[in-house]
């Protein structure tokens, strides 16, 4: 490990330990330090159909709210274990958005196209030293094809969905997008490795 991410890591479970006894000023430094980054992985994540009074701001808002609410539940079972916490917060209170709106009139509940937990599909398929290598690569593509990428593998919807979602003209043009897009993120992954 690096000496500037060995002393990353130590300040942030320093700030953790003070948050853990109340400390207001490590949890406002948390704050300050993951809002950055959170808004980063988050940004094009939200399918477009999805956002209501809500933007991804908001939720990353909830999401941080959320972990520093709790703070004294987390247990760091490794380097980047906050981090990993943060976007497990952050993929559920999306998807809890999401269903929330296909709960609207006229509209399917989210539920039956979720099957299991898609991070942590993600994390067991990748391994979890690559899932930082999907992130950076998942950085690269434009914010179409972050979507697509994102609505497929993370969240399990089919073409037909992303389609509507994304405003494709039909489900084929949906999986061509996302083809092309997984063929991108691949190349940008071994060039990242």
């Amino acid at each position: 490990m690096t000496p500037l991410l060995s002393t990353s890591l130590e300040n942030t479970q320093a700030l953790l330990a003070r948050a853990r006894e109340g400390d207001q000023s490590a949890q406002e430094l948390l704050w300050r330090r993951f809002l950055p980054g959170l808004l980063r992985w988050a940004h094009g994540r939200l399918p477009a159909g999805a956002r209501d009074l809500l933007d991804t701001n908001d939720l990353v808002q909830i999401t941080l709210i959320k972990a520093l609410k709790h703070v004294d539940r987390f247990e760091p079972g490794r380097e980047g274990g906050f981090l990993a916490y943060l976007h497990t917060i952050l993929r559920n209170t999306m998807r809890d958005e999401i269903r929330r709106n296909r709960r609207l009139p006229d509209r399917d509940t989210l539920d039956d196209f979720l099957p299991e937990d898609r991070p942590a599909l993600l994390e067991r398929t990748l391994g979890s030293d690559k899932v930082a290598v999907y992130e950076r690569g998942l950085a690269r593509l434009t914010v179409e094809q972050q979507r697509t990428v994102v609505l497929r593998l993370e969240f399990g919807w089919s073409f037909v969905e992303i389609a509507e979602a994304l405003g494709r003209p039909s489900a084929e043009a949906a999986r061509l997008q996302f083809n092309r897009a997984l063929v991108r993120l691949a190349r940008y992954m071994s060039e990242t490795e």
